[in-house]
């Protein structure tokens, strides 16, 4: 067998996971004298990073009740790694006008997508509010994965009397398939291995979602050609056929044989049949499990912080130190914190988070710790919300010694420890640490990544300041397994994201923030601190200065591939979503 190699054409991204909201409200504000109001649910999205809100969608309206159920749904696509928050508007339609601001407004929310998923079994209860002295009743949210979206397909095909393309021998078959798009052009979505020197190729099976060869619409076309492989790229064309899901379908009963043809021969040759034929062997379609299943399920995301507190840092007190707490913006520290965890505490029903810090003396014999509680509390290390955890962050920094050095066994150990307690998919652990430096105990760190692998686990590295983190590549799977004293882990659980850089300088003139720890939006300076995932630095900077849009970027990149890592925990054990309670 051999790859095709050479023919590239430009893959088209499979679409991205969709859920469907159905939105009901409870005791809404009665606005009509003679009757009671007419409500209709107006919702706007606001882009990662962004304070514009944009109107995405409308429910009916519904006349005469204060406890609407709305029919019309909002189809959203969903991405984990994002905050997409969310605004909901209630109005009483009062007027024929279509312009929503001469209806009477009811009420409004405001969410996150991710807080709608992660409650208890999808379904969500938040109070309106915005109308001045009055109650205004809530509304009610339920998040459903479209079922379309996680069918996967296997297929066998094979073929039979092709064209012979090669010289001196037979040809080396292989299919490429097409779904077709709503303007009449054609995406890639599949390539079959190529088989060499046969007219009668059989090709593995193969596997295949059902959004990325359909999109979801079975009598969608789906065209297949058939090449013969050449070694510099410049493959034969054997023939095309055309199909769809709907007709591949049916070989769950039959075999299904397609002619294979070639446009330009037929209108050449008067005798010409077909360049031979294509048989269905196999077909069969089962539903995959999903990362929004596992979570309506009732899986937890249980976030662990580490932050660095070794020497190199640099004094607290010194405005050149990474740890610097500036009374106009927070600290490249406290920026990666935010961007990950106000994510990830969605996911988490509790929010509470332990936090610990490494490479310090702590008071009072000045010992050094590799995994002490931030808040100081060893029996119970967790801090209330994220920014429970920055404070106490901010008060350790005032407590402790920086010193060193930088080691990530010891609290890789601890999270480990942890996830080996509930390993029935009940929870998952994702740890974040943040550092500053080059790795001490590289070879502890390995074992410890190797043993975590078969652990309910994920494990996120953001590197802050100038330092040369090339070392810790070697951490991220991506290309080459972790492996320690010949064991290889389990499983891809780490995720590296080197050099944030430091805080720049802040304009004389800027004005302070109240409060740095608790403020949501922050300085519009200080933006070059996030490069991508081993990508040039400018591809993570915001042009603008927008040190909000830098954290969604810094969010999306570390946070991509945790439903991945949590879906093939769960593979790897035959651990299934649990059943939603349907009340």
């Amino acid at each position: 067998m051999a790859s095709p190699g050479a023919l590239e054409p430009a893959a088209g991204s499979v679409p991205g996971t969709k859920v469907e909201l159905t939105v009901s409200c409870r005791n809404l504000l009665d606005m009509d004298t003679f009757s009671k109001s007419d409500p209709v649910v107006v919702l706007f999205v606001q882009g990662s990073g962004s304070s514009e809100w944009k109107e995405f969608g409308r429910t009916e309206v519904i006349d005469n009740t204060l406890n609407p159920d709305f029919v019309r749904k909002f189809v959203l696509d969903y991405y984990f790694e994002e905050k997409q928050n969310l605004r909901f508007d209630v109005y009483n339609v009062d007027s024929k006008s279509c312009s929503i601001l001469k209806q009477d407004f009811l009420g409004q929310a405001f969410v996150a997508l991710g807080e709608v998923i992660g409650s208890q079994r999808g379904r969500l209860e938040r109070a309106l509010t915005g109308v001045p002295g009055k109650r205004c009743g809530t509304i009610l949210l339920l998040a459903e994965e479209l079922s379309n979206c996680r069918d996967i397909v296997t297929m066998q095909l094979c073929a039979n009397k092709l064209d012979k393309k090669d010289f001196f021998g037979k040809s080396d078959p292989f299919l490429v398939f097409y779904r077709s798009n709503e303007d009449g052009t054609f995406t890639i979505c599949h390539k079959t291995e190529v088989v060499k020197n046969t007219l009668n190729p059989v090709w593995q099976p193969f596997t295949i979602p059902v959004r990325a060869l359909c999109n979801g619409d079975y009598d969608r076309t789906v065209k297949i050609d058939v090449y013969d492989w050449d070694r510099d790229g410049s493959h034969d064309f054997i023939g095309e056929f055309a199909t769809s899901y709907r007709e591949l379908s049916r070989a769950q009963s039959q075999f299904t044989v397609y002619e294979v043809l070639n446009p330009r021969k037929k209108c050449k040759k008067k005798k010409y049949v077909n360049s031979g034929t294509v048989t269905l062997l196999s077909f069969s379609v089962e539903s995959e499990f999903t990362f929004v299943d596992y979570i309506r399920g009732g899986t937890q995301l249980n976030f662990t912080v580490a932050i660095d507190f070794t020497a190199s840092n640099g004094m607290p007190s010194q405005p050149t130190s990474l740890h610097y707490a500036s009374p106009y913006q927070l600290s490249a520290y406290a920026l990666a914190l935010k961007a990950v965890g106000e994510i990830i505490q969605d996911y988490d029903s509790d929010k509470l988070f332990p936090a610990y810090g490494f490479g310090a003396k702590l008071p009072p014999d000045g010992k050094i710790s590799h995994q002490f509680p931030l808040n100081n509390n060893a029996d119970n290390p967790s801090c209330a919300g994220i920014e429970g955890v920055l404070e106490s962050y901010l008060q350790s920094l005032r407590t402790v010694q920086l010193y060193g050095p930088t080691n990530f066994a010891p609290v890789i150990n601890q999270v480990a420890g942890a996830a080996a307690q509930v390993t029935d998919g009940s929870q998952y652990h994702v740890l974040l640490i943040i550092t500053d430096g080059v790795i001490s105990d590289m070879l502890q760190t390995k074992e410890a990544i190797v043993t975590a692998s078969a652990l309910p686990m994920s494990i996120i590295i953001v590197g802050v300041g100038p330092a040369e983190f090339e070392a810790m590549e070697e951490l991220d799977g991506d290309e080459v397994r972790v492996s320690s004293r010949g064991r290889y882990a389990e499983r891809d659980i780490v995720q590296v994201t080197p050099a944030l850089s430091p805080v720049p300088p802040r304009p004389r003139d800027a004005q302070p923030l109240a409060d740095p720890r608790s403020r949501r939006v922050v300085s519009n300076h200080a933006a070059n601190f996030f490069p991508s995932k081993f990508v040039p630095f400018r591809d993570y900077v915001d042009d603008s200065g927008n040190q909000v849009l830098s954290m969604a970027r810094l969010a999306k990149d570390v946070l991509a591939e945790i439903p991945e890592q949590l879906l093939s925990y769960m593979k790897t054990r035959d651990i299934k979503p649990r059943r939603a309670d349907p009340q």
